[in-house]
């Protein structure tokens, strides 16, 4: 069965932790476990997050002064070297067997988009509400709360088109575990004559995955993250978790922006695109999920 699977920033950087390598090496040796008892039984294809870590170099580049700092499409090709090689790192030592490839991967978008003008991506590290207003005003920043904390936010337009598809395609029927499309890809716009030329922004890689699922007609779309599933009147006292629900019942509307919205728009869209299944969960339990054992399954 073709499994397309999508992790968040936090398998390699939990909420609050430091953003240095060994923390990222830890966790993403958590969940190569989950990971890898997907890949033993299953042709896998692995989009991941970036938030945290796109943040990270966008702080550094502008720390050093003597250039000007670097491009968010530039920084996203940045993070999905990093972020793909700690993956390979860990998932090679459970797989050794496996040809597994990370594939830069540029995700086309529309110009045009209307979220150029309203930024809702968190990425970075969180702050207290005092100190983002304070970096906003100095830095030029869109900062927006993030659960508790407060974080910058940046342009996140829908994405389009996977540009390098056929190259994927290719691995896949080879053999390769293929991790790609990471942090939604690197956002790029038609240049002159139509080759792609990157463009500022951070592209939800739930969205790019719901896209690349269904250009590959995989099996089913497994969306993996740090809670154990999708909540009915979440943060209430009546909140409930949905074992089972139809995509035709899910609003998108009724869940948080920049969090849970995005991961239910794209479980919705490739439901209803291929009549598959979708599931969200916990990233321990990623097996479990997919079995139905845990987590929410969508149904069409």
């Amino acid at each position: 069965m073709r499994v397309l699977v999508a992790i968040g920033g936090n398998a390699l950087l939990k909420r609050g932790e430091t953003l240095g390598i060994a923390n990222q090496r830890r966790n993403m040796a958590e969940a190569a476990a989950s990971l890898a008892a997907i890949a033993r039984e299953h042709e896998m294809i692995l989009v991941h997050g970036n938030g945290p870590q796109v943040g990270l170099l966008a702080l550094e580049a502008d720390a050093y002064k003597d250039a000007p700092p670097y491009p968010l499409d530039v920084l996203g090709a940045e993070s999905q070297g990093m972020i793909g090689f700690v993956i390979e790192e860990a998932m090679r030592r459970l797989l050794p067997e496996r040809e597994i490839v990370t594939l830069l991967t540029q995700t086309m978008v529309d110009a045009g988009d209307p979220a150029f003008a309203a930024p809702s991506k968190p990425i970075g590290p969180v702050y207290d509400e005092e100190t983002a207003r304070a970096l906003a005003s100095e830095r030029g920043w869109s900062v927006a709360p993030d659960g508790k904390a407060w974080r910058r936010v940046v342009a996140s337009p829908a994405p389009m088109r996977i540009v390098e598809l056929a190259s994927i395609r290719i691995l896949i029927e080879s053999g390769c575990l293929v991790i790609c499309a990471g942090g939604g890809g690197i956002p790029v716009r038609p240049g002159p004559g139509g080759a792609p030329e990157g463009i500022e922004a951070v592209i939800d890689k739930d969205l790019a995955a719901r896209l690349l699922a269904v250009e590959l007609a995989a099996d089913c779309l497994l969306i993996l993250t740090d809670v154990d599933g999708l909540y009915a009147d979440w943060g209430k006292p009546a909140q409930r978790l949905l074992k089972s629900v139809a995509a035709r019942d899910l609003d998108p509307a009724a869940f948080a922006s920049g969090s849970m919205r995005p991961k239910v728009e794209a479980v919705r869209g490739f439901v209803e695109a291929t009549g598959r299944p979708a599931f969200i969960g916990s990233l321990a339990e990623a097996a479990e999920v997919m079995a139905g054992r845990a987590g929410t399954r969508i149904e069409p």
